[in-house]
């Protein structure tokens, strides 16, 4: 058994951590830290977490951080490039959760956060969280940086088509939609219920902070530099994410096998039978990204449809898998919730 600890447990992510942690066999949920909610028990915040999380919110500068094996940031951007490498200077190991060690580029990542980077040196150390991908590397990372929501269901999308040279790589379209719990636990007056609810709309198409940590990820897949362009929308729907993901074929292949066979020892990731339509309540709450792939009336243009819990896999429970791979624990551990419905 472990010792973790949680820096930011009142967000959507930082709650949906602690559901996954409170039931999880291995793990002694020993500090979540909140300033503003310090000296309140998180079940009178939670109720959902009676009688599986037994934690009073603390201060994180009272709180017993540095005795823990690894610490989660639950944070808002920024914080934990400020915080973690006291922890991580200690020996603790961390997966952030927010996107400070995602960008390995410096620049790049200060231009579309719009701060400077108080660490750059543990930039270069970070190990990108994205199992199916840097499992290997993972295992045995001090600091993991977990992917954003939308980052993980695009890349595992595209990434059998990148690694098989198969698509155009200079003209990918990410079509993807969010429920409105991505925009994090905030008051802010486009997500208040009347805004949000019976109402569809696109954001940030001139660009999105996502894009150049897709990007990344895909140009190391692809062995050189693609062309994506990447249009988020805000759905009136609490969680999930859905991609519509376009690559038009230059080499033909069996695209269902490629999938299958890319997939196929992953335990989260779900390749379905031709012509489904995977949706997202079918990963509610579960760790699972669902793929299915299309060729409209057999033409030259592939649709790869790839669907996941925002809070889950693309948040929470993946950090919770990466955890799972560093510490030897079966990658399944705490993780087997099937989706809830309706």
């Amino acid at each position: 058994m472990i010792k973790v600890g949680v820096v930011g447990g009142t967000g959507y992510t930082g709650v949906e951590l602690l559901r996954l942690l409170g039931q999880h066999p291995e793990v002694d949920l020993v500090a979540v830290t909140s300033r503003g909610e310090a000296g309140t028990r998180v079940s009178e915040m939670f109720p959902s977490l009676r009688g599986r999380v037994d934690v009073v919110f603390s201060d994180p500068s009272k709180s017993p951080l540095d005795k823990c094996d690894l610490v989660f940031f639950a944070t808002p951007n920024g914080v934990a490039m400020g915080q973690a490498p006291a922890l991580l200077d200690k020996g603790v190991r961390v997966v952030d959760l927010a996107a400070d060690f995602r960008i390995r580029d410096i620049a790049t990542w200060e231009r579309w956060y719009g701060m400077a980077h108080a660490n750059p040196n543990w930039v270069g150390k970070a190990v990108y969280g994205l199992p199916e991908v840097n499992r290997a590397l993972i295992r045995d990372a001090q600091l993991v940086a977990n992917p954003g929501c939308y980052p993980t269901a695009t890349q595992l999308g595209f990434l059998p088509l990148m690694e098989a040279d198969c698509v155009d790589i200079g003209q990918l379209i990410a079509d993807a939609k969010s429920g409105v719990s991505g925009a994090g636990r905030k008051a802010e007056v486009n997500i208040l219920f009347s805004e949000a609810a019976d109402n569809f709309k696109a954001y940030g198409v001139s660009g999105h902070r996502h894009l150049p940590e897709i990007s990344q990820g895909l140009t190391e897949a692809a062995g050189r530099d693609i062309g994506l362009t990447f249009v988020p929308h805000l759905t009136p729907m609490i969680r999930g994410i859905h991609a519509t993901l376009y690559a038009r074929v230059t080499r033909e292949l069996d695209f269902q096998a490629l999938f299958e066979n890319r997939y196929r020892d992953e335990p989260f990731v779900d390749v379905m039978p031709p012509k489904s339509h995977p949706d997202t309540r079918s990963v509610r709450a579960a760790n699972t990204c669902r793929i299915a792939i299309h060729r409209p009336q057999d033409g030259n243009m592939l649709v790869v449809l790839s669907v996941i819990d925002n809070l889950v896999k693309g948040a929470a429970g993946q950090a919770v898998q990466n955890m799972n791979i560093m510490f030897g624990f079966d990658e399944r551990t705490g993780l087997m919730q099937l989706p809830i419905l309706p």
